[in-house]
């Protein structure tokens, strides 16, 4: 039995290819796409498989931090219940002047939503509904180019650098008088790669006098000191700067959406006058965004959880014959040998969920980064999968 993915409706494709190619000779960089308005990018998010009559053991599909909510985030959910026939508005501004506070900006810099991919799409209809063009990386989160180009944009896509990076340089030169937005996605989904925190600094510095740059933060948290590497100081240094973040990931709340996004005011007022905000948010994922944001402690051990994980299992599969792109996320994408359809199905049928790529047309198989339970049972999965 099928079920298509919440995004399967833009990236659907007929895959049956097999192979492999080394990384170092993967061809995902080469010349930008200045022009071509039907343009396909170099990465296919397949339709996940499903088997609803077998027990998934390990779910690996959803970047999902399986570890979360915090306790004290649950804690809070739960003694919220009773309040649910009222809105939370109080809590969502409070919830803001806590992350206002965090992130160096007035409460006017923060637009709350119902996770940060709610947020992508917002600016992008705010921003480009009346066409012109957003610049992207390709492969990426896909998310605010698809809804970009719904109303009317065309999307320039600029391929990732050999090393899976941004390539800021010809991102800076696509940039013309019609790009109302340019989509930097750091740590990159779905490849799990980085590009230079500092360079990507830089870039907005130099560039956002000529659109408005949006760093898509969603994964920075899984790294060492994010607050460092962030893009955040940007905004209150004046720079027509956008930055998301989410509960989603490393607060474990995927469940509850809630997410945020820092910006100047005058870029906050834009978007959230057209749509609304705080409106769309439950005082239960409120109550517990305010409880996990304030537990450092969990978020540190999510992280450290998550990055144990992930070394485990790229030893593993480089034992079987593997590479993956190097990780800096929650999760990893490497290329595997059998036909998409016939490994998606193979591991469902053995309780294992994961998510299948065509880049470049050829199978990669992305898995989130589970319990190390969940782990080893995804490789003893593999391991008969792919014989």
């Amino acid at each position: 039995m099928k079920n298509l993915s919440r995004r399967a409706w833009l990236r659907t494709s007929a895959f049956g290819l097999g192979g492999i190619s080394a990384l170092s000779s993967l061809p995902l960089h080469g010349s930008t796409n200045l022009t071509n308005s039907s343009y396909k990018s170099l990465v296919l998010e397949l339709p996940f498989m499903e088997n609803f009559k077998i027990p998934m053991r390990a779910r690996l599909l959803a970047n999902e931090n399986p570890f979360g909510p915090s306790p004290k985030a649950q804690k809070a959910i739960m003694e919220s219940i009773s309040q649910g026939n009222r809105y939370g508005h109080s809590d969502a501004q409070y919830l803001i002047e806590m992350i206002a506070e965090k992130e160096g900006v007035k409460p006017a810099n923060i637009m709350l939503g119902p996770g940060s991919t709610d947020l992508l799409e917002k600016t992008a209809i705010a921003l480009c509904r009346h066409g012109g063009n957003v610049i992207s990386a390709d492969p990426s989160y896909l998310s605010l180019v698809n809804t970009a180009k719904a109303v009317g944009a065309n999307w320039k896509a600029v391929p990732l650098t050999a090393d899976q990076s941004h390539d800021l340089t010809s991102i800076a030169q696509a940039i013309d008088s019609n790009t109302k937005l340019v989509y930097i996605c750091n740590p990159n989904n779905p490849m799990g790669s980085v590009t230079d925190f500092e360079a990507v600094k830089t870039f907005c510095k130099a560039n956002a006098t000529k659109a408005p740059i949006f760093v898509d933060e969603a994964y920075l948290e899984f790294l060492d000191n994010p607050q460092e590497k962030s893009a955040v100081n940007l905004v209150a240094e004046g720079h027509d700067v956008i930055v998301a973040r989410t509960f989603s990931k490393i607060h474990g709340m995927a469940g509850l959406r809630i997410g945020y996004m820092v910006a100047t005011e005058e870029r906050v007022k834009s978007v959230s006058d057209m749509v609304r905000s705080t409106m769309g948010l439950c005082i239960t994922s409120l109550k517990g965004a305010i409880a996990s944001f304030q537990d450092e402690g969990f978020i540190a051990e999510c992280r450290a959880l998550n990055k144990a994980s992930r070394e485990f299992t790229s030893e593993q599969i480089h034992q079987l014959g593997y590479q993956e792109i190097p990780s800096h996320t929650s999760f990893m994408i490497f290329p595997i040998r059998s036909k998409a359809e016939t490994f998606s199905k193979t591991m469902v049928e053995q309780g294992v969920g994961i998510r299948m790529y065509a880049i470049d047309n050829k199978p990669w198989c992305r898995v989130s980064m589970g319990t190390m339970e969940e782990m080893n049972y995804f490789i003893e999965a593999l391991k008969i999968t792919e014989g």
